[in-house]
């Protein structure tokens, strides 16, 4: 009788096979606006030739990886490893080059700049936020309370957005974000900005999703909010994967 590993008898949620990203960035230089560059665009598109000052930048190089219900996973790397290009990627948000994403559900990205409106009040974004969400009218109501008190905005709850610090708008998002259990939910960067006691109630709250059968993928600088969060992480390095596995073991690698 075939023996399996305790990852095998578990329900992956996330499969990442072999993709590839790569952002086309445009740019003009110096003489190539003349007379005849519609003429000249045409030739190019003819001979399918790049145009030129376009440059090709690979983000992501052939990622794979498999996430499992329950998972927490922390994505570790220096700026421009392709952190957040990958989480956009799994959300369905950027074109695959090539590649493959499979998801037992629709993830949600939460990242720093999640889409709250600055010219409505923290009131009306919940409001918006929670129907977004899927909640009915009633249950946004009787949840309103809670992530008021979860995001520590008190009286400014009142108030527009757009007076907020970047500190209040991120502990909005998230309290808004994390109110109702996602099977996949993706945290790019929105534990930065809280202080000490935010950023333990949201590792607390990351640790509820997990115990609710969700999968957590989780992109942070704080090596310590990673260890403290997560069971698994993945350390990304010029948008390919240099190391994976537990998550002490990879941070100290």
């Amino acid at each position: 009788m075939a023996n399996y590993s305790e990852a095998d008898k578990r329900e992956p949620t996330v499969i990442v096979d072999s993709v590839h990203v790569t952002y086309r960035v445009q740019g003009v230089t110096s003489g190539q606006i003349h007379g005849n560059d519609a003429v000249s665009a045409l030739r190019r598109v003819v001979r399918r030739g790049p145009a030129p000052g376009v440059k090709y930048i690979k983000a992501v190089r052939g990622v794979s990886l498999t996430a499992y219900r329950g998972d927490a996973i922390g994505l570790i790397g220096r700026n421009g490893s392709g952190k957040s290009t990958l989480m956009q990627a799994m959300a369905g948000l950027l074109p695959l080059e090539s590649g493959v994403v499979y998801t037992s559900a629709k993830p949600s990205l939460l990242g720093v700049n999640a889409a709250l409106i600055p010219q409505l009040s923290g009131d009306r974004n919940i409001e918006i936020g929670s129907l977004a969400m899927g909640l009915t009218p009633t249950e946004a109501r009787e949840r309103r309370g809670g992530i008021v008190d979860f995001a520590g905005i008190g009286e400014f709850v009142a108030f527009l957005m757009s007076t907020y610090s970047s500190g209040m708008s991120a502990r909005l998002r998230f309290a808004i974000a994390t109110s109702v259990t996602h099977d996949i939910l993706l945290i790019d960067e929105a534990l930065a900005t809280g202080d000490a006691e935010f950023q333990r109630r949201s590792q607390s709250r990351i640790q509820e999703l997990r115990g609710e059968a969700g999968t957590v993928f989780l992109v942070s600088h704080g090596a310590q909010i990673i260890r403290e969060t997560c069971n698994r992480a993945i350390w990304l390095d010029g948008g390919k994967i240099i190391a994976e596995g537990e998550v002490n073991e990879v941070i100290d690698l």
